[in-house]
């Protein structure tokens, strides 16, 4: 079964355990958030259409982080009026996994899914550049693909591998540089790899 649903403006379509980037949404990492505006249910062959909505139908989702989106720039300059203007903005986003997808009405889990492993109260933040191999500009183009966190990476399965390895133009740097390994170290608490990493988490950066 999967649902077609519309938050923050844009329509994404989902299913069960898959994870998506949406506009920011109210609450914790953990929390648990129901999307009502359901465009379309699909359950096998059988497909149901709403007008604009189906009637009964949500989407419940468990909030793994927040984030901020790549910096766009907005420039704007007037010809032979010495006039230009630079404005940069980066969107604020949440990261989702999709918990279950519910009819007829129902109402999400009141639990709350089992918090994942993390790293320690008072540990570096949760930043995909502190894997040894992922510089500045390969973890920009992570974060667009809405890669976010180290239990992501540390997720990640072999079809995930060759996805990135194709897209980001990698050539074997993430099972040859181990960044799983690495991630799921950081994720039980381990301090980074790297020297200049180590120096980052010495400090409370």
């Amino acid at each position: 079964m999967f649902a077609v649903i519309k938050t923050g403006g844009k329509q994404y379509r989902v299913a069960a355990e898959d994870q998506i980037t949406v506009m920011t949404v109210a609450g914790e990492p953990g929390d648990v958030v129901t999307f009502s505006d359901v465009l379309m249910l699909v359950d096998g062959e059988a497909a149901t259409f709403g007008a604009p909505l189906v009637a009964g139908a949500s989407v419940a989702a468990e909030i793994l982080s927040h984030g901020r989106g790549p910096k766009a720039i907005s420039f704007k300059k007037r010809r032979r009026q010495n006039s230009k203007r630079k404005r940069g903005h980066r969107q604020d986003l949440t990261l989702v996994r999709i918990t279950e997808i519910l009819t007829g009405g129902a109402k999400a889990s009141a639990k709350k899914a089992a918090p994942v492993a993390a790293a320690p109260a008072g540990a570096i933040s949760d930043d995909v550049e502190l894997i040894g191999g992922i510089g500045p500009t390969i973890g920009k183009k992570l974060k667009a693909a809405g890669v976010t966190t180290w239990r992501q990476v540390a997720d990640w399965t072999e079809a995930d591998i060759a996805k990135f390895d194709a897209e980001l133009n990698l050539r074997g740097r993430i099972q040859r540089e181990e960044w799983v390994e690495q991630a799921k170290e950081l994720v039980a608490g381990k301090p980074p790899r790297a020297k200049v990493d180590q120096e980052r988490a010495a400090k409370g950066e």
